[in-house]
């Protein structure tokens, strides 16, 4: 007899019993699998610790500009045809000419992309000079153009033409931003002085040339990149009072002295198209948002196209995209420019470099600035001023500087340490990677044949 039967106690391999298990420990707070990992609070977290990363900023502007680059194309060749078909061309014809700047923008893009922080500073001065020289040619009797009331325009052959001011702009952020990062290293931004001479006078000569072929969008715009521009300086606040208040007196006095730019400002929030049809344009817009409803009439199903709405593909394409696409459409291109602005306040406020900041600012307010006058005006909030909706309206002259700027936001933001450390982490991507076994494949075939 065992000793288990002596004692009385049964043996419970002997009689099947099911053995005690012991119970896990619990995990612990905040680990895989537990409340605190799953809730919405470590979702924040989650989302946190992504847009901190140090190539947030530089997915955000590749990203976001290629989409309203893509969807643009899709809106111009949608928006566009009806035009193209009355003026006796293909249904393609503006789209193929956007296609065409978009190629060329493309190579733009990618050389600002790998330029070097000292090739834009070298870059400035040559630039500021041309963008000068054209924008007084075009107010030459002969040479310059006048589309739709306003001479800015130059004709370099054929259908094509160029607008100077749109260069202008590239111009103003790339000269003011090495002119402001001089000073700043030799700490002379403290004095009124040095902060506004020479900046102020040369941006003031600019917008004068823009306002004399009567392009108030455009000098809407430099102004905005200046204000940027001083702010990131540091300017005071009594400073932007004043500056503000002489700009603003003499913008109603070139508003008041034109019957033409009065007229714009009578259709703020206009709801009909009122005497002499002055706010066809503008109710037209309102309608064309209007009947989109949620999601759209559907791709290329615009009524307001049709004759109705003029300058579809350009100034009012995002009333175009309202109508076809819907609310969905235009809050995903709010979202888009949102984000791109984001971004480029990103590489702003995050750079050591005194030139990276005031480019990158100077940059983003552009484009950030043209987007909310062009959705502005769209909307019925704002005057019409005439400027198209950068990296998505119609026009290589204002694609083509607009691209260079995004490559220049690129580079900016591979430049920080922390992205270049996480770049050289990751590697070559699967182009580079494919490129180079090919060479290596072409290369072994090479020396096998030799033998």
């Amino acid at each position: 007899m065992t000793p288990q039967q002596r004692s009385g106690v049964r043996d419970p391999r002997r009689s099947g019993a099911a053995r005690p298990t012991a119970r896990p420990a619990p995990a612990p707070r905040g680990a895989g699998g537990s409340r605190a990992g799953r809730g919405p609070g470590a979702a924040l977290r989650r989302i946190r610790r992504a847009w901190d990363r140090p190539l947030t900023a530089y997915y955000l502007i590749v990203g976001a500009g290629s989409l309203i680059l893509v969807l643009g194309l899709v809106m111009v060749f949608s928006a566009s045809q009806v035009e193209a078909l009355q003026m006796g061309e293909p249904g393609t014809y503006f789209f193929r000419k956007q296609l065409f700047a978009a190629v060329i923008g493309a190579v733009l893009l990618l050389v600002a992309a790998r330029m070097p922080v000292g090739g834009f500073r070298r870059l400035a001065y040559p630039l500021l000079a041309g963008a000068l020289f054209l924008t007084a040619l075009v107010q030459v009797p002969g040479i310059g153009m006048r589309v739709n009331g306003n001479q800015n325009w130059l004709a370099i052959g054929g259908s094509f033409q160029i607008q100077p001011s749109e260069f202008a702009k590239l111009a103003l952020a790339l000269w003011g931003a090495d002119l402001l990062a001089r000073k700043y290293d030799k700490k002379l931004l403290t004095q009124w002085k040095h902060l506004l001479v020479p900046l102020v006078p040369v941006a003031m000569l600019i917008l004068g040339l823009v306002l004399l072929g009567g392009d108030m969008g455009t000098a809407m715009v430099l102004a905005a990149m200046l204000f940027g521009l001083l702010w990131l300086a540091g300017a005071p606040t009594r400073l932007f009072v004043g500056v503000l208040g002489v700009a603003g007196g003499l913008g109603l006095l070139l508003i008041e002295t034109s019957a033409h730019r009065l007229s714009r400002f009578d259709c703020i929030l206009a709801t009909e198209p009122g005497t002499n049809d002055q706010c066809w344009q503008a109710v037209h817009g309102l309608y064309a948002l209007a009947s989109g409803g949620l999601f759209g009439s559907g791709l290329g199903a615009s009524v307001e196209k049709w004759g109705q709405l003029p300058e579809p593909h350009t100034d009012f394409i995002f009333a175009v995209t309202g109508e076809e696409l819907g609310l969905a459409g235009t809050l995903s291109v709010l979202g888009l420019f949102a984000a791109l602005g984001y971004a480029g306040i990103r590489v702003a406020g995050r750079t050591e470099d005194p030139f990276v900041r005031f480019a990158a600012g100077g940059v983003t307010t552009w484009i950030t600035a043209q987007a909310v006058v062009n959705i502005g005006s769209v909307l019925g909030l704002l005057p019409i001023a005439g400027v198209p909706l950068p990296l998505f309206s119609y026009g290589g002259s204002a694609l083509l500087p607009a691209m260079f700027a995004v490559g220049l936001l690129i580079s900016f933001a591979r430049s920080e340490p922390a992205a270049k450390a996480a770049l050289a982490a990751r590697g070559a991507g699967p182009v580079t990677r494919a490129m180079t076994r090919s060479m290596r494949r072409l290369a072994r075939r090479r020396s096998s044949g030799k033998r």
